[in-house]
């Protein structure tokens, strides 16, 4: 169910032997394949039991991207292990949104152009690659020197901060502007407009749809946050010193 009545009072969090994990009044919070939620680091158990502290009378489960992300790691439900979810994030640059051109309208091209050349130009610096753009229905010929370029900086992520990864890149549909995010090289707000590059480009001319395209945009910022604020819990081993979690 997307969503359910509040059952519990108090929200804290507790160091188990696995690791952190979260209680609900007296009840340890259970992943949906019933194994016990338990987190890596102590912020990370933080930030997910704010989720929970956050719930009004309903506890609405689609808002809460950080508690789905830790389920995901948790019980892994596609049973996929960590070179198969590498392969999975570099295969997104086949089909690249900032490598993907118009050739016409013409300002279209030219706004793709601005503002995607700078951050295709940033990842072939900052990872020593060759990636470019195409207006070809086929897209650009990444070369596979890059594919394992990407594929060795993935690697040096742990399972937890890959499932990160992978989220982030399928909310922006794009494997270039995530590492971006993840590298904070841009921000949430101008990796997701340049996601919805023209999305936005049409709705400069064309005006909004009342309600629906701004629901849209913050959805996305909310779960290009919420992946990329838990790709960052995930590769920090330090613990918080001070509880966040306090009256």
């Amino acid at each position: 169910p997307s969503e359910r009545k509040r059952f519990y009072q108090n929200v804290s969090i507790s160091q188990g032997e696995g690791g952190f994990e979260i209680n609900l009044d007296h009840r340890k919070l259970k992943t949906p394949q019933a194994k016990l939620f338990t987190v890596p680091s102590e912020a990370l158990a933080i930030a997910v039991a704010t989720e929970w502290d956050s719930q009004k009378d309903t506890i609405k489960f689609y808002t809460m991207h950080l508690t789905t992300l830790c389920n995901t790691a948790l019980d892994n439900p596609t049973q996929r292990n960590k070179m198969q979810l590498i392969r999975a994030a570099v295969k997104f640059l086949e089909t690249d949104t900032v490598c993907y051109r118009v050739e016409e309208p013409a300002a279209l091209a030219e706004l793709q152009k601005n503002e995607w050349d700078p951050v295709v130009a940033w990842a072939e610096k900052r990872y020593n690659v060759a990636i470019g753009s195409s207006t070809s229905i086929l897209g650009p010929n990444i070369p596979a020197s890059t594919k394992e370029t990407f594929i060795s900086h993935l690697a040096s992520y742990n399972m937890w901060a890959l499932q990160g990864i992978e989220y982030v890149i399928t909310q922006l549909k794009s494997l270039i502007l995530s590492m971006g995010l993840i590298d904070r090289h841009i921000t949430v707000e101008k990796a997701v407009l340049l996601s919805r590059l023209e999305e936005e480009y049409q709705i400069q001319r064309w005006g909004n749809v009342e309600w629906a395209h701004d629901y849209d945009l913050c959805e996305l910022r909310a779960r290009a946050a919420a992946g990329t604020l838990f790709v960052h819990l995930c590769s920090e081993s330090s613990t918080v010193k001070h509880k966040l979690l306090q009256d």
